[in-house]
């Protein structure tokens, strides 16, 4: 842990968000020392944060005490080079229980899931925020998605609590967050509030956040690729858009498609990748099941297209065998282009 607050150290990074996927062993048991590696390869690369323990590394399927020696780890890794955010959520018990562990073992913030199962409304949702908020001195990020969907005027409510300085969207509707991104502007001049897409695979829509004003992003790319997932940030964040658009169409476009073949892939392909990049971080843990072995192959060629892609690459010739560059159809091992478990 740093004494930077965390939003300072966060307003202008020079490298993606990173989300690591928490390791297992064979026997299903935590793996600390893939779990390690896995962080430091991410820090070294050129990681702007880690955040860890969150969607991409199943916060849901683990205990506290695993939560505990999972966090412990990322902070001893990354050693202060750069800030580490820790994943809290359930009920309001619950969630202020995983941040008080989160502040125990250093975490520089928190991001902050939905609460469990409720649809709460919109007063509920302040309540249980502002109060998860208070428990610890660590500033808080809260996450827009399934059954937290926020109102502007809530927002603004929520970005004038001490401790909670952003909103992470994982919902995707650019009306509502342009409509969100004005009413804080608006009702709170001055206030430096941060905005995070967090959508499964951010890139494929930053040009449309970039556009409201969103620049920072969750990468999940970047766990298992992080030369093609900086090519990227770098292109986007310098306005190359020619290299942006080649890797939107060549490689997220295309991932992205992939990764809608099959429920919980968000979590399980990027985790498959990593295995794929030498490091056998285990399986996904129940409820979440494995790629097909078709869909294994097809990540394994869309990761060779991306790299062949980068700006010292090369963009001709055949990938993988797939000469003219599809990725449709067959090439998922999906013949009539199904797409199967969204």
């Amino acid at each position: 842990m740093t004494s930077a607050p965390l939003a300072a150290r966060l307003t202008r990074v020079a490298g993606p968000l990173f989300f690591p996927v928490t390791a297992y062993g064979p026997d299903g048991a935590l793996d600390l020392d893939a779990f390690r590696a896995h962080v430091g390869a991410g820090v070294d690369a050129g990681a702007a944060a880690v955040f860890a323990c969150c969607g991409t590394g199943e916060f849901h399927a683990l205990t506290p005490e695993e939560f505990r020696a999972c966090l412990a780890a990322a902070v001893e890794v990354t050693g202060g080079r750069v800030p580490v955010v820790a994943a809290t959520g359930y009920g309001t018990a619950l969630a202020i229980r995983y941040a008080r562990i989160a502040k125990e073992e250093g975490a520089d913030g928190l991001l902050a899931m939905p609460p469990y199962l409720v649809v709460a409304d919109q007063e509920g949702l302040v309540r249980h925020f502002t109060a998860l908020a208070a428990a610890t001195s660590l500033e808080t990020i809260v996450y827009q998605r399934d059954n937290a969907i926020f109102t502007p005027a809530t927002v603004v409510r929520l970005a004038a609590v001490d401790g909670i300085i952003g909103l992470k969207d994982g919902y995707g509707d650019l009306d509502l967050m342009q409509r969100i991104v004005s009413a804080v502007r608006t009702e709170l001049p001055g206030r430096e509030f941060l905005f995070f897409n967090g959508l499964p695979t951010a890139e494929l829509t930053g040009l449309a956040y970039r556009g409201i004003g969103i620049t920072l992003y969750s990468s999940a790319v970047f766990a298992f690729a992080p030369d093609i997932a900086l090519a990227f940030h770098r292109a986007l964040a310098t306005g190359d858009d020619t290299t942006v658009e080649r890797l939107l169409d060549g490689f997220y476009a295309p991932l992205v498609e992939l990764r809608n073949l099959g429920r919980g892939y968000a979590v399980s392909l990027v985790k498959a990748g990593v295995r794929l990049g030498g490091l056998d971080v285990g399986e996904v843990r129940p409820p979440l099941s494995e790629p097909l072995p078709d869909h294994l192959k097809a990540l394994a060629v869309l990761i060779e297209r991306g790299r062949a892609l980068l700006p010292d690459g090369t963009e001709d010739g055949p990938v993988n065998g797939v000469a003219d560059g599809s990725v449709d159809g067959p090439a998922y091992g999906v013949a009539d282009g199904t797409e199967t478990g969204r």
